[in-house]
């Protein structure tokens, strides 16, 4: 069988299998030290030709959209990132002022970095391990969702995908998509509140559809969104209409967003309101996206293999 068969998450459980599932499944893992305290260890990585092209990512850009893909996961745990490693790897004709500036852009987000390493490699790869704490009342998983639960988003989606659909075009006039693309940000706001009063929680990194889905199994639940609360960001519907896409599937299926989903018991939904927007509800059964009354399959997002 290949990697291909099985997917990223089909190749994630065939290792969990060989070292355990205590602290996979997450955003990031959570390790409890002996003084109590929470701690949360996450890495990501972005190689070149897969997650971004040079030609079109300024270094510090990527620098900061590297770092922001893990100060993201700190944030979906109800956490708050503290330290990072940094590893890279880069041909030898690598220019050193990119490199700089790639680090400039990694360090723009604030979170020391304590160490990591630099080796010569047939193209860039970029990846980052950050630690981050929290305590019992922040701490929030994927898995603590329930019926009846109120389903939420941080923001506006589909910008990160449109503006990716106009640089594979070479179109102008979209800066904005663009701009939400190449440099994302992440939601390390609100994570740490959001944290004491959700039941689950996941950074939008793959697309809605696929987080949702990720939150419902864990969760051993279902869910319906409701396809007209979505928020969608405007340059998504912008770019939507150039290209004569459904803005919504944009919406559903963009990567990269680093916005929150988070669930939260009706007692804590007014004060949830501050965080997100209500977009579904935690439901016995399936997944679904639910469109003029009917529901409907809620698609996928991103997948690696």
């Amino acid at each position: 069988m290949k990697v291909k068969d099985l997917g990223e998450f089909g190749l994630i459980e065939e290792l969990a299998k060989m070292i355990g599932k205590e602290y996979i499944g997450d955003d990031a893992a959570v390790v409890r030290g002996k003084d109590g305290r929470i701690l949360l260890y996450s890495s990501d990585m972005l190689v070149e030709g897969v997650h971004f092209l040079p030609e079109w990512h300024p270094p510090f850009k990527l620098g900061r959209k590297a770092m922001c893909s893990n100060v993201s996961d700190i944030a979906a745990m109800g956490g708050v990132a503290e330290y990072a490693l940094v590893s890279i790897a880069v041909p030898e004709n690598t220019e050193l002022g990119w490199v700089k500036d790639l680090y400039r852009g990694i360090a723009d987000t604030g979170v020391p970095i304590i160490g990591g390493d630099t080796v010569r490699g047939k193209e860039v790869v970029i990846s980052i391990s950050i630690i981050g704490s929290t305590d019992e009342e922040h701490l929030t998983t994927r898995s603590g969702a329930k019926v009846g639960d109120h389903v939420l988003v941080s923001g506006p989606l589909g910008a990160s995908r449109a503006g990716l659909e106009v640089l594979k075009r070479g179109m102008e006039g979209y800066a904005e998509a663009v701009e939400k693309h190449l440099d994302p940000g992440c939601r390390s706001d609100i994570g740490h509140e959001v944290g004491a009063i959700a039941n689950s929680m996941i950074d939008i990194s793959d697309g809605l559809a696929s987080e949702i889905r990720h939150i419902a199994e864990m969760s051993g639940v279902g869910a319906e969104l409701y396809a007209e609360e979505i928020p969608i960001h405007p340059s998504a519907v912008k770019v939507s209409e150039a290209l004569g896409m459904d803005a919504l599937r944009i919406a559903l299926e963009s990567g990269e967003e680093y916005e929150l989903l988070f669930t939260v018991p009706e007692e804590r939904l007014e004060e949830a309101r501050k965080y997100g927007t209500v977009i579904g509800r935690i439901v016995d059964g399936g997944v679904y996206l639910v469109r003029d009354g009917k529901r409907e399959d809620i698609g996928k997002g991103w997948v690696q293999f």
